[in-house]
């Protein structure tokens, strides 16, 4: 079994779990509200205007037996960079004031994800991150394309408020064929039970940011 097979295998209870918040389903089924659309964005800023610096963090503590990594770090900053701006772009098209969000404060799941992530990358061990990279880009390939067209379909809300769900869901599938080549390369078992364990955390902690856009 190679590594990625292992880390989506010994993952899976993970990943269910996250899919019976009940934002999905509502997204997924066309009964979401305008105003839960709108905070499941304002909470994906929160955390996606962090990738780009944590992807810095990850590069710049990597050793160099890991430059070939750290080669594949900088081509994810480069795609990455600036997806925070689609999303405030996406909540203005919703008729809301883009900066008043860019100015708020995440929920408490949000930012409780975040932290994890900074102190996983800065305390524990760079490649704990991709962990955090496996839950966010496959849960956007399996949802995002068919979340956007039950969104739409309930708040009637044009393409122009889509651009960051469409685009993931396209857009991360080629990130995943990219992202199980570099995880196939990962030969030490201790790196490798660091990456699934910190995968199986994010995905209770994005379960958790899910869960709350409803509960609010």
């Amino acid at each position: 079994m190679t590594f990625f097979d292992r880390l989506k295998t010994e993952t899976e209870a993970a990943q269910a779990d996250l899919y019976t918040a009940p934002l999905i389903e509502k997204g997924l089924t066309g009964e979401i509200t305008l105003e839960e659309y709108i905070e499941f964005l304002t909470q994906a800023y929160h955390h996606v205007k962090h990738t780009t610096p944590l992807l810095m963090a990850v590069g710049a503590r990597l050793p160099e037996e890991k430059e070939w990594l750290r080669n594949a770090v900088a081509e994810y900053i480069e795609e990455e960079l600036g997806h925070q701006e689609w999303i405030l772009n996406d909540i203005a098209a919703c008729g809301v004031d883009k900066e008043a969000v860019r100015r708020s404060q995440p929920a408490p799941e949000t930012e409780l994800m975040v932290a994890y992530a900074y102190d996983t990358v800065n305390r524990v061990n760079p490649l704990g991150f991709f962990g955090m990279v496996h839950v966010l880009e496959g849960t956007s390939i399996a949802t995002a394309d068919a979340a956007a067209a039950g969104v739409q379909k309930a708040t009637g809300l044009p393409n122009e408020a889509f651009s960051y769900l469409r685009s993931h869901g396209a857009l991360d599938l080629e990130h995943v064929k990219f992202f199980e080549g570099l995880m196939n390369q990962i030969t030490d078992k201790d790196e490798q039970d660091l990456i699934i364990h910190c995968a199986k955390m994010v995905y209770r902690l994005y379960g958790d940011v899910f869960r709350s856009v409803t509960a609010h």
